[in-house]
Order: C-alpha cells, then sequence, then structure tokens
C-alpha cells in the first residue's frame, strides 16, 4: 500500500500553489504521519482477504497521501514566498558567492548568496554588465569574470522582481524562478570585495561558520572543478565547445544559438541537458575499471564479498559525485534515488518491482525538493523512465534463445531502439503539449540516429576526457579533439536532414480536455494485454476529431501582453482577437510567438474568424507580424491598410457595421466615421477602431466597450452620437491614460467596471493617476493587467463571471 500513499503524495504535491485544502504540514509531522499508514496497512494486511476491502484501503491511503502532499506543498510555499521582492529599488547587499556562472549573450548571469543577519540566506540572480562578459570571453579564462567563488562581496544595484506574462500559456518565469529558488534579479552596478573579517564584522559569523563545514567545501570544490574544466574546453581547438560543455556537466554557457535552436527545431534540446543515463555511464566506467583490477589483482575478494555487494558502494559513490558535479539536476537526483532504493532493495533481498522503484523514487525526490513538481523536467523525466520500464516488462515476458547470436542480439538492439523512440513520443506528446504547446515531426526519427551515437560514444568520451583532465591535460585535449570530430558527424547528419526536410517546431492547438482525453487513450494503449480493450482508446478519441463536439460558452479574456492590448473573444464555435500586443525586440522575446499563439493552443483555437487591429501602432498590432503565416486568420478589420502583402481578406474598420453569433453575441463597431478613413495614418488614437459588445443573459455585465487608444475627441464623438449606449465594462482607452477616459465621458456611462491594460513598470505610468482618481471619484471599480494578469468573462447558464489569472496561483498573486 506504500505506493498508494506515495501516489496520493504526488498527486496532492501537483496541486502546489492552488491551495485546495488550506493545511500546512511540516516534514517531520508528514514522515510520522506516512510511517503510521504504513505500519497500519502492514498490520491489517491479512485482513484484507477480499476486493473491496483493498479498494477502500487504496482509497484512504491516496487520500491521505494528498492531504499530505497538499499539506506540504502549501507550507513549504508559503516559506519561500516570504522572501520574493516585489519592488524595483536600489540596495546594497553582502552576497557570497558558491555557484558557477553562466555566460549569456549580452550579459554574465550570477547566482548570489545574499546573506541575512537573522535567518537563512536567500538566491537571487546577478546580472553583470557586457563588458565583464567581454573580459572574460576574450582572456579565453573563465577565472577573469568579476565574481569569484568562495569569496564574500558587498555589491550595490538594482533590485529587479521576477516578473511573468500572466496568461495562458505562457511562459511563466515566476514559477520558474520559485522552482530554482531565485527570489530577485539584481542588476550589479559596484563591486566590493570582502575578506572573513569584514564579513564576521558586519555580523554574519553564523555564514562563515557554515562555509567551513565539509559538505559546503566540498560543493565549493566541485563548483571550481567545473570552472576549470570549462576554462580548459573554452582554450581547446574544437569548434564545438558549447556541446562539449553542455553535454558533459549541462552548463550551456558556450553554447552557440543557432546550435540551440537547430537541436530544438529536432525536438532534441533534452540531450543537451544532463539525463540518468549520463549518470549511469559515468558510474559504470568507474565500476567496469574497478572490477577489471579486482578481478586481475584480487579474485578472492569476491568469496567474501559478492560481486554485486561489493561494487554497489562505489557506485553509489560515483553516482552522488557526478550528481553533485551537474549540480543535482532533478533527471541526476531522480537516478540516484532509483540507485539507491534498488540497492537497498537488493541488500535486504527483496524482489525489485520497477514501477514501485519508479513511484517511491518521485516521492523522496519531492519530498527532498517538492518544487521540482513544477519542473517539466520532472514530468517528462518519469514520464520517458515509465515508458521504458513498460518496453522492459514487454521484453521480458517474451521468449528467448538460449543462446542468442550476435546478430540477434543487435536485432533486438535495434529493435528495442526504435520501439522506444516512436512509444516515448506518443506517450509524451500530451506533456509536450501542456508545457511547450509545439511539437518537432522529425523528433522520433532524429533521435533515432542522436541518441545512440550521444549516448554511446560522445557522453563516454566526452566523461573520459574529463577524469582524464585531472590526470593528465595533454591526452585529455586529444579525447576532446576526437570528441569533436563525432559531433561534427552529428551535426553534418542534421545538416542534411535540415536541407532535405527543413524541420520546424509545429504549434498544436489543445485545450485541457483534449489534452486529457489523449492521456486517457495513450493509458490504455499502455496498459498490459488484458487490463482493458486497446479499441477502448479509439474510442476516447472520438471527441477530438468532432469540432462540434464541444461549443464553447460566451468567453471575453483581456490578455496579459505587457504594455499593449490583446483581447480574445469566443462563442460556440466563432473566435476573434481584438489587436494582438506589440512586436518588440523578437529576437528576446515575442509577444505573438510567447504569448498569443500559447494562449490560443491552450484554447484550443487554430483559427480565427476576424482580426480587429483597432490601430496600427506596434503595441497593438506588432505581434501579428510575427505570427502571421502560423496563425490561419479568416478575415482583418482594421483602420488603414496593413504593411506588405496580405493573403487574408481585409476590410476597413468603420462606424455602421454589425454581425452577430448564434443570435446571442451582437458586435457594432462605432467609430472612426467612414469619412475619417482617410486621416487614420495620421491621427492614429483618435481614429481607432472602438467596438461595442453586447451578450444576451450574462448579468451583470452584458455590454462591453472597447476602446482601443481612443481619447477625449472620440469620447465626445460617442456622446453626441451614442448617448443612450449601454456600457457594463469599459477596457479603457489608451491603457488608461490621463487623456483618455474624460469624467464626463465616465460619468454619462457609468460603467459598472473598469479594465486597463498596461505592463508593469512601464515608462508611461500607465494607468495614470488622474484617470484612476476620476474613476475613484464615481465609484467605479478599475482592474488592470499588471495586477491581474490575464481577466476573462465568462458566461454561465445566465451569469458573467469574472476571473483573474494571477488569483488562480500563490506565487502570481502581487499581495
Amino acid at each position: 500500500m506504500l505506493q498508494w500513499l506515495c501516489v496520493g503524495w504526488i498527486t496532492g504535491l501537483a496541486f502546489m500553489g492552488r491551495n485546495i485544502l488550506n493545511i500546512q504540514l511540516s516534514t517531520s509531522l508528514i514522515m510520522l504521519i506516512a510511517a503510521f499508514c504504513y505500519l497500519g496497512c502492514s498490520i491489517f494486511n491479512p485482513l484484507l482477504n477480499t476486493p473491496l476491502r483493498r479498494f477502500v484501503i487504496v482509497c484512504l491511503m491516496s487520500i491521505i497521501g494528498m492531504m499530505l502532499g497538499q499539506g506540504y506543498a502549501n507550507q513549504q510555499l508559503s516559506q519561500r514566498l516570504l522572501n520574493v521582492e516585489h519592488k524595483v529599488q536600489q540596495k546594497k547587499v553582502v552576497v557570497y558567492i558558491k555557484n558557477l556562472n553562466k555566460l549569456g549573450n549580452s550579459s554574465i548571469q550570477q547566482p548570489l548568496e545574499v546573506l541575512i543577519t537573522q535567518g537563512d540566506a536567500i538566491k537571487w540572480m546577478g546580472f553583470l554588465a557586457p563588458s565583464s562578459l567581454k573580459k572574460a570571453v576574450d582572456t579565453q579564462n573563465t577565472h577573469d569574470s568579476t565574481l569569484e567563488l568562495g569569496h564574500y562581496y558587498l555589491l550595490q544595484g538594482e533590485v529587479r522582481p521576477t516578473h511573468s506574462y500572466a496568461t495562458p500559456g505562457a511562459f511563466d518565469a515566476e514559477k520558474w524562478a520559485l522552482e530554482q529558488n531565485v527570489m530577485a534579479g539584481f542588476r550589479i552596478q559596484n563591486i566590493q570585495q570582502l575578506d572573513p573579517a569584514a564579513v564576521y564584522a558586519l555580523g554574519y559569523g553564523r555564514h562563515l561558520r557554515e562555509q567551513r563545514t565539509f559538505q559546503s567545501r566540498f560543493l565549493l570544490w566541485v563548483e571550481k572543478q567545473r570552472l576549470q574544466l570549462r576554462a580548459f574546453i573554452l582554450r581547446q581547438p574544437v569548434q564545438n565547445k558549447g556541446l562539449l560543455l553542455a553535454l558533459l556537466t549541462g552548463d550551456e554557457s558556450l553554447l552557440e544559438p543557432a546550435t540551440q535552436e537547430q537541436f530544438r527545431r529536432f525536438g532534441m534540446s533534452h540531450l543537451l541537458a544532463i539525463s540518468g543515463p549520463h549518470v549511469l555511464i559515468f558510474a559504470l566506467m568507474c565500476c567496469s575499471a574497478l572490477q577489471w583490477m579486482v578481478s586481475r589483482y584480487s579474485p578472492l575478494l569476491y568469496l567474501r564479498w559478492p560481486r554485486q555487494y561489493f561494487l554497489s558502494v562505489p557506485f553509489l559513490l560515483c553516482v552522488l559525485l557526478y550528481c553533485a558535479f551537474v549540480g543535482f539536476e532533478v533527471p541526476a537526483m531522480r537516478t540516484m534515488l532509483i540507485c539507491v532504493l534498488g540497492i537497498i532493495t537488493m541488500i535486504l533481498r527483496q524482489q525489485v518491482q520497477a514501477l514501485k522503484l519508479l513511484i517511491l523514487s518521485a516521492a523522496l525526490l519531492l519530498l527532498f525538493d517538492p518544487f521540482s513538481i513544477l519542473s517539466a523536467a520532472f514530468w517528462l523525466s518519469y514520464g520517458a523512465c515509465f515508458v521504458l520500464l513498460r518496453i522492459y516488462q514487454t521484453i521480458q515476458q517474451q521468449p528467448r534463445e538460449l543462446q542468442p547470436s550476435t546478430w540477434q542480439r543487435l536485432s533486438l538492439a535495434g529493435k528495442v531502439l526504435v520501439e522506444s523512440q516512436w512509444k516515448i513520443f506518443l506517450a509524451l506528446f500530451p506533456l509536450m503539449m501542456l508545457f511547450f504547446k509545439q511539437l518537432a515531426w522529425i523528433t522520433p526519427f532524429s533521435n533515432l540516429v542522436a541518441i545512440p551515437w550521444i549516448g554511446l560514444l560522445i557522453v563516454p568520451l566526452d566523461i573520459l576526457a574529463a577524469v582524464v583532465f585531472f590526470i593528465a591535460e595533454p591526452f585529455s585535449s586529444v579525447l576532446f579533439q576526437l570528441n569533436d570530430l563525432l559531433l561534427q558527424i552529428l551535426l553534418a547528419f542534421l545538416n542534411v536532414l535540415d536541407y532535405w526536410f527543413k524541420p520546424q517546431l509545429i504549434p498544436f492547438a489543445m485545450n485541457i480536455w483534449m489534452i486529457g482525453l489523449m492521456i486517457l487513450a495513450l493509458l490504455i494503449v499502455f496498459m498490459p494485454r488484458g487490463v482493458l480493450p486497446k479499441s477502448w482508446a479509439a474510442l476516447s478519441c472520438v471527441p477530438l476529431c468532432i469540432p462540434q463536439f464541444y461549443a464553447a460558452p460566451f468567453q471575453l479574456s483581456i490578455l496579459d501582453v505587457g504594455q499593449g492590448q490583446a483581447i480574445f473573444i469566443r462563442n460556440g464555435q466563432h473566435s476573434m482577437m481584438v489587436d494582438m500586443g506589440g512586436y518588440y525586440d523578437k529576437e528576446k522575446f515575442s509577444v505573438g510567438r510567447q504569448i498569443i499563439m500559447p494562449f490560443l493552443s491552450v484554447q484550443g483555437v487554430a483559427q480565427l474568424d476576424q482580426l480587429i487591429l483597432t490601430h496600427l501602432d506596434q503595441d497593438h498590432s506588432g505581434a501579428y507580424y510575427s505570427i502571421k503565416n502560423q496563425l490561419k486568420v479568416k478575415e482583418i478589420y482594421a483602420n488603414e491598410t496593413l504593411k506588405g502583402d496580405q493573403s487574408v481578406p481585409f476590410q476597413y474598420c468603420h462606424a455602421g457595421m454589425q454581425w452577430q453569433w448564434r443570435q446571442q453575441v451582437k458586435f457594432t463597431v462605432l467609430s472612426p466615421p467612414i469619412q475619417h478613413l482617410s486621416q487614420a495614418a495620421i491621427n492614429k488614437n483618435e481614429n481607432s477602431c472602438v467596438l461595442h459588445i453586447e451578450i444576451q443573459g450574462g448579468a451583470p455585465y452584458q455590454n462591453f466597450l472597447l476602446m482601443g487608444d481612443a481619447g477625449w475627441q472620440t469620447e465626445f464623438y460617442l456622446l453626441q452620437h451614442y448617448p443612450a449606449l449601454k456600457v457594463d465594462v469599459l477596457v479603457l482607452g489608451h491603457h488608461g491614460s490621463k487623456h483618455s477616459s474624460a469624467y464626463e465621458f465616465l460619468k454619462h456611462y457609468q460603467p459598472k467596471l473598469a479594465i486597463a491594460s498596461a505592463g508593469r513598470f512601464n515608462r508611461y505610468g500607465h494607468p495614470s493617476g488622474m484617470t484612476q482618481a476620476r474613476l475613484d471619484a464615481l465609484a467605479i471599480p478599475l482592474i488592470t493587467t499588471i495586477e491581474k494578469g490575464t481577466i476573462e468573462f465568462s458566461k454561465q447558464e445566465q451569469n458573467m463571471l469574472v476571473h483573474a489569472y494571477r488569483d488562480k496561483f500563490s506565487w502570481l498573486k502581487r499581495n
């Protein structure tokens, strides 16, 4: 029953941040309750002689596990959130450098341990100026970077809180920072090194004592070895320095952006990260060498200790050393825990059950690091392990030759490789959609060559070169150069595939219900034979093939796109967008590709019926140009002709245009007048397309007025020509600028709710204090995408409900 307690525990932790159960439990209390539950099941196990009793106990253990997991998640999350910074401010801090930095394209990212006189140190991510990066690269010696390992510094700079675009489907930077235990960013402006005496005088004697412990000194020594190895690889006359380093330690400092993009397009990014095979390869190499030495020089040792027991301790030590060397990444930790549990089971002479081993290792990993549950690496890693486990069980059930030939062994290995690739591709497809919303179709084929080439040749040679580096640097240099040739062969193969097939990441539009159905179908497929008919998997996928199966109720979402505007509207099978947000610098961040497309994906929308660009300022229309080749749009409306060749039907947006969806939603364009369209390019804001939306039923919010960037002039026009207009929700013109939302305009229409779409820390100060004062004077509530993220109105029966995305997760809440 222990595995069911662990399954419940993992499930409870998976809801971290949602506060389903408002309980908090400490680690010691959780372990005590779990021990009592396990002992109770062991004592009463003989009484569980009927399926019904076993089912009741399984349910009870799973529920207890969920409660323990949720309570532990709440307790750990609330503690970590206490240290998160929320304000931009200048600050002086004392820091200790204990982790290796990362050389980025434009700066050095340096993890900082910020010391606190009362309490434990907290982690910030420091950013050094490009001049420091240039100095480190030009000298080809990463020891010359400004902040050195094992030293204390007094830093002055600007604290930058981590900020996410809180939109469904978009990358959650705040969740990532929380998972990495990074409480803030810090732009370093001034550096002063401190000696231990100065640190002690400042009141940080406790931290000095902690750094003298064996564990701290060992981890610092490991980081220094990683730094030396990176500096050595940087000096080598090889072409693929970044790949050599990334495949060895997971450090992507030297990796070229073009190489990263190529691996991403082929769906091979996971090969650049440290995984379980890396750890096992190193441990097996060391243990094989040890076994050879014992067999040759002292074989009698095996009479005293059987080989598997004798090698288990060195094996675990090698696993632990490599995990420390790569910074205890999730896949490495998973492998270490599986190895520990497997060896304990072997020593106790218990039967090894692979699935139970997998579940127990996941539960233990989450006990040590509960925030791993937020990482895509956790789910993908254990998902791949589950598939490989099922393949292994299938092979074990098949009859085998007593003495297979070499050809039969090679044939079996090839069959397993092909089978594992397409099964892993299918099994992880829902998870890839859930986390990344896109996939490369060529992934199974490229992995057929890349995985054995990297796993059997490049990684072992990389590890051997690294080990030799600490013994004989010249020989290590030769091995790295040989490995570089192997990498060039692999990249040449990928370039040929690139030339022939030109693979691209394909975006998929799948909402949570579609993904759930796919997971159900795949679980049926991967279940052991005889449990359920495999044909049921096809039945569960039937709704995916019928677009009309799910008719969405009315939904209007004001997306968090930073300083800009993007509004999504849907009813039934109809969907449209009003504006798409800004373009900015697509090399650093693309609103279209990284917010709009992922959002539409989780909504299950692959095509828009209409796109209305209220005007062609970049913060309203810019993102469209970056995704126009990936997103299908039936018709575009704007107040002036779009730039470039347009294959999509286009209409000018002007007052008097009307249309309806299913007699339930009515759209009316109120401005600009058709005679003013000739002035749209000159006066973009005041000629914005102003859209009024009326919904049948849905109190208290049935009438929406979307103002674009319109200001006082347009508001006066609306008062003159539409005095009887009903407005329940007003999306403020020009992001809440002081030159829009006039007092008389607000007083006349008296909306029940006002919304401002603006970016956090924007340089314009939107929404302005004057606009907020007018709204306060008229008792009109204001909510903003700055504080609430994406704001969604959804109709349920005859009621219109309002949901804010930042209220959904604890780490996104501003207060």
